[in-house]
């Protein structure tokens, strides 16, 4: 199975900052144009890229975003250092109270949902020829699994040339929305996981070895033999790393695919606030391990030109915004979805009166 190629500028968060930067600082000249700061989440970069780049095109507004995980997306949204944060974890209750404490309400805004790809270092294996199941997976990461050739991975490749070597397993040491969804998938199809591990966007990992973003993630598999890891899909693609066909919910393997993160969404319950997880989907053709991403925003803003101004540019992302998804093999938000984000940005307010232009 073939999945489009995306831009290879977008491997490594630090550069792409740099160039979406030189791409606002390129595009028109309108005067007095008003910025706004983000950071958060390098699991939608490849989008955002896009996103605010054809956004500054389009009005002059300058949004700059920093990839900086997911972690310090919600403690620089907490601090005030920043307009927006951005997340694929659902912040967790103390998180909320403390951000509430700070500036008041703040809301989970659905963007777009993806897949996190299961990369891998063997020679001569290649995509979709490796399958696993969420249940050996989670052993391999309980290092209860060591080896490529041990006889739970071989009974579920009859005919793969499995090596003799140790699996190095890799995982994000900082704290980040991938693990979040990627240890809520563990904690759903693995007991020991749950009780022993459990699900957070920085959580005790077993061993092996840690890595900084997405890319430091991928980096780190591609360099080493028998590794493994957990990437969003772009980050597989960029550095030419095989993924593993994972067995879904009804017992299919599915590759972390546009179409397998689309089914993954359909028929999930949204509730008004948006904080749903996706992972483990009952849809017999879903990939099993996709998740949504957030813009993270106070409903009370403090100042109304920014306040104008980000709830316009939300509101362009979750209506225009999303035809640029599908080519960078992101899902688009179903329509209920925009709804609820609809429904979300127009409750945004600056001195009690919304900030949404009708």
């Amino acid at each position: 199975m073939k999945i489009r190629k995306r831009w290879k500028w977008l491997i490594f968060p630090a550069v792409a900052a740099l160039l979406v930067a030189t791409i606002l600082l390129a595009g028109c000249s309108s005067g007095n144009t008003v910025s706004l700061n983000g950071a958060g989440g390098t699991f939608p970069l490849p989008l955002y890229t896009k996103w605010f780049a054809e956004y500054y095109n389009l009005t002059g507004v300058k949004i700059n975003y920093q990839p900086v995980g997911s972690g310090a997306g919600i403690n620089q949204i907490t601090t005030g250092t920043v307009d927006f944060g951005a997340s694929d974890a659902i912040m967790t209750p103390e998180q909320q109270a403390k951000a509430e404490a700070a500036g008041g309400p703040i809301l989970h805004i659905p963007m777009t949902s993806g897949a996190i790809a299961i990369i891998y270092n063997l020679t001569s294996i290649s995509s979709g020829q490796l399958k696993l199941t969420g249940d050996v997976l989670a052993k391999i990461y309980l290092k209860q699994i060591t080896s490529w050739n041990d006889p739970q991975i071989t009974a579920l490749n009859p005919g793969l040339n499995l090596p003799n070597t140790p699996i190095a397993v890799v995982h994000r040491s900082d704290g980040s929305g991938t693990t979040f969804i990627f240890t809520n998938y563990l904690s759903k199809v693995s007991s020991d996981w749950s009780t022993q591990v459990g699900s957070a966007t920085s959580v005790s990992w077993p061993g092996d070895i840690g890595a900084e973003k997405n890319a430091g993630v991928a980096g780190m598999v591609q360099q080493t033999p028998g590794a493994i890891g957990y990437v969003e899909l772009a980050y597989a693609e960029q550095n030419n790393l095989p993924w593993v066909l994972l067995q879904n919910a009804a017992g299919n393997y599915e590759a972390p695919t546009l179409a397998g993160t689309t089914k993954a969404m359909e028929g999930v319950v949204l509730p008004d606030d948006m904080k749903v997880m996706i992972t483990d989907s009952s849809n017999p053709d879903a990939y099993p391990i996709c998740g949504l991403t957030w813009i993270l925003v106070y409903v009370n803003q403090t100042d109304k030109t920014k306040g104008e101004a980000l709830v316009n540019a939300l509101w362009w992302a979750i209506h225009d915004g999303q035809q640029y998804a599908t080519s960078l093999d992101y899902a688009p938000l179903s329509s209920t979805a925009v709804a609820k984000a609809e429904n979300e940005i127009k409750s945004i307010t600056y001195k009690g009166q919304p900030l949404l232009s009708p």
